[in-house]
Formats: structure tokens, C-alpha cells, sequence
């Protein structure tokens, strides 16, 4: 009898040595990331790259809200159309699924390749939403179903020209993927190939009603951190797959496609499609770690700073006030060291107490630096306003 589970073979894509030695870069390259900032600074460029991460993920959706807006929601300011405050909303909601999700997965108490996971992001995704985007249509017939928070669909869909499994065959193929992906099962570069390949088979599978993307990709994100991927949160695989968007939405339709002839695999699918999605995915990685590297080298990203105080004390950067040129060292500071005491601006910046007081008030006033009291040591703080200057085309249109 023909099993639901050999619908999604291949399972893995065939063993080559430049994959494999693709897959090592990855691991390589993103770990010299990590070790060029501070645990505080990173800790805090991360925090914020999960607003950039929504907004590649949502905008691969078709759903565009800018980062300025994502952080005016997370403030709770939302706009007064509703269509704009409902993507504000699944934005932020995005933004905190992924934050939840990432502390599970970074503890051992938790297994992210599990249905019970997947199904948890799912969840905390739509519990978080309007019920008015729990409503799903049916672009040829019309008819509205409403998603169920963290369970699998119950009925057939299409998704462009792919038909997704039926649901009565969704459990057996997410307890094989479950046996099949689950880092745990693989070593070294193998990991980072079965990350790439339960990309696509979770995509193929379409568990849910809808939110099927978002919640693969935050799937993915945590694979990744639970696969001793160092570095990861400082670049994202969102962004590479928003930048390449129709690479990458084609690559997940060709390796959709049946197995035609014996010379593609011996699976149910096509071994070749699944190939060179994998190939697609880490080429991918392998951008966003290189990007992120330019933006992260120590003397541009000071360089940068300085540009800006003193774009900033020329009063060439709207819509905020001047600032002293020597506000660029207390900024250094806090990005080469992770934090100082407030008591310290003087010396920084060699200004007078009085005057070192001013920019530093300035500084935390406008949320350049941050801190956990107004007394405690000061850090620096990203924002979609300065990642203009600070990070130029991180975010673009």
C-alpha cells in the first residue's frame, strides 16, 4: 500500500561535496560575525533585527508595513485606518512570536523539529490577531473558513499550481518530517542541509489554513539557532528570500514537482528541485552573512556614526535637533564596550561636566542610549530611524 510519508521523498538533497563545503562556509562565516561585537551590543542589534525580520517576512506575503511603522506599534501607536493598524498589528504580533519562540528554542528543555512546536508558533501567531485576519477566502469559489489557532487544516487547499497533501495525510507527513529533520538526527554540515530541506517539506506540506510561510520561516530561524548556527540573528534568512523574492518563491515551486523519468531520483518528488532549492537557500545565507559582515566591520560601522553626529551637528538630518560632534564618542563608547557609566561622559568626550551632561541627557532622551534605570549604565540602542545612516540598504523598499 502506497504510505502518505513516500509522498515527500527525497528527503534530503544528494550528497556533493561543494554543497557540503557551501554548507561549512555558512557555519564558518556566520560564526565570525558573532565574535566581532560585544555581548551587549549584539544582544541589542539583535533585539532589533527581529523588527527587520517581520518586515522581509510580511512583505514576502505581500503585506507592507516599514519598520518605522512596525516600531510605532510595538509603542502601541497605530494608525487610524484600520487596513494599515490590522499589518501594524501582524507586524508587532511577528516580532514577538519570533522573541518567544527563539527563548524556547535557545533552552534544551524544548524540541523546535515537533509538531507541538510548529503548531505552537502557528498558535501564538494567531492568538495574537484580529479575529478579522482569522478569515481565509477562497479566491475561485468565494467561500470564507475561518483558521483554527495551532491546528492543522481540515480541508484541501491550492497554493498557485500546488495542490497540497489532503488532511487526512497532514499527521502521517508531519510525524515522518518530525523523524526525518530533527536536528538531533544530524551531524555537522548535515544539519545546515536538513535546515534547507524541511524548509521546503514543511512549505510542501501546507499544514495550515493560512500563516503557512510566516510560520515556516520562524520555524527555520529557530532550526537554525537550535542547530549551533553562532551568529544567526544577526543576519536573517527572511531578508535574502524578500530580496530574491521570485527566486525563491520559483525554487519552492520546482521542487513542488513530481518525479518525471528515472534520471531525476528514485522519490515521489523531483530529487533535482529539491537540488537546487537547497543550493538556492544556502547561496542565500551565504549573502546575508556577507552583507551583514560589510555593515558589521568595526571602523566602517564607526565611520558610520560619525557621519551621523556630524551630519546630525550640521542640521542635515530632519525632523530631530543638532547634536555636538562629541556625542560620536560617547556612541563608540557604548558600541566598542556595551555600556558605560553616565559619571563617564566627561572623560569620553572631554567636555565639561555640565556640557557632558547635556549631550549624554540628549542622547537618552531621543533613545540613542538606553539603560534599565535612569541611574544604571547606558547602552546603545537600533532603531528603524538611525538604521538609515547607521546600516545603509539593511532596509529597503
Amino acid at each position: 500500500m502506497f504510505h502518505p510519508a513516500h509522498k515527500m521523498t527525497p528527503q534530503m538533497p544528494e550528497a556533493s561535496g561543494d554543497l557540503s563545503d557551501l554548507a561549512l562556509d555558512v557555519y564558518r562565516k556566520s560564526a565570525s560575525l558573532s565574535g566581532r561585537l560585544h555581548p551587549t551590543t549584539r544582544k541589542a542589534l539583535v533585539e532589533f533585527l527581529r523588527l527587520t525580520n517581520s518586515y522581509y517576512s510580511n512583505l514576502i506575503e505581500g503585506h507592507y508595513t516599514h519598520p518605522v511603522d512596525i516600531e510605532r506599534a510595538i509603542n502601541d501607536d497605530y494608525a487610524a485606518e484600520p487596513a494599515v493598524r490590522n499589518r501594524q498589528i501582524e507586524a508587532r504580533v511577528h516580532v514577538e512570536v519570533q522573541k518567544i519562540i527563539e527563548a524556547k528554542s535557545e533552552t534544551s528543555e524544548i524540541r523546535v523539529c515537533t509538531s507541538d512546536f510548529i503548531c505552537l508558533i502557528h498558535r501564538l501567531f494567531y492568538e495574537r490577531l484580529p479575529k478579522e485576519l482569522w478569515i481565509v477566502r477562497n479566491e475561485e469559489t468565494g467561500e470564507e473558513q475561518e483558521v483554527v489557532p495551532g491546528h492543522f487544516r481540515q480541508s484541501t487547499v491550492k497554493v498557485g499550481r500546488h495542490i497540497p497533501p489532503g488532511p487526512e495525510e497532514i499527521a502521517w507527513l508531519m510525524e515522518r518530517f518530525v523523524e526525518v529533520y530533527a536536528p538531533e538526527s544530524h551531524r555537522g554540515t548535515d544539519r545546515l542541509l536538513a535546515a534547507a530541506a524541511s524548509h521546503h517539506r514543511l512549505a510542501w506540506i501546507h499544514p495550515f489554513l493560512d500563516g503557512n510561510g510566516r510560520v515556516t520561516r520562524l520555524f527555520t530561524g529557530c532550526y537554525l539557532i537550535h542547530s549551533d548556527m553562532d551568529g544567526y540573528g544577526l543576519w536573517t534568512i527572511s531578508r535574502g528570500f524578500a530580496r530574491y523574492r521570485n527566486n525563491y518563491v520559483q525554487n519552492l515551486a520546482n521542487a513542488d514537482v513530481p518525479r518525471q523519468g528515472d534520471v531525476n531520483g528514485r522519490g515521489h518528488l523531483t530529487q533535482r528541485g529539491l537540488d537546487r532549492f537547497c543550493r538556492f537557500f544556502l547561496e542565500t545565507c551565504m549573502d546575508q552573512i556577507t552583507f551583514m559582515g560589510t555593515l558589521l566591520d568595526i571602523n566602517g560601522m564607526l565611520d558610520r556614526l560619525r557621519g551621523y553626529i556630524e551630519l546630525r551637528n550640521q542640521k542635515m538630518v530632519p525632523g530631530v535637533l543638532p547634536i555636538k560632534s562629541e556625542a560620536f564618542f560617547l556612541l563608540r563608547k557604548a558600541f566598542l564596550a556595551g555600556e558605560f557609566a553616565r559619571g563617564e561622559a566627561a572623560r569620553i568626550t572631554g567636555l565639561g561636566e555640565r556640557t557632558a551632561r547635556q549631550v549624554l541627557r540628549q542622547l537618552t532622551d531621543e533613545g540613542l542610549l538606553v539603560s534599565d534605570t535612569p541611574k544604571a549604565p547606558v547602552r546603545l540602542a537600533f532603531s528603524a530611524a538611525t538604521s538609515t545612516y547607521w546600516f545603509p540598504d539593511l532596509i529597503s523598499e
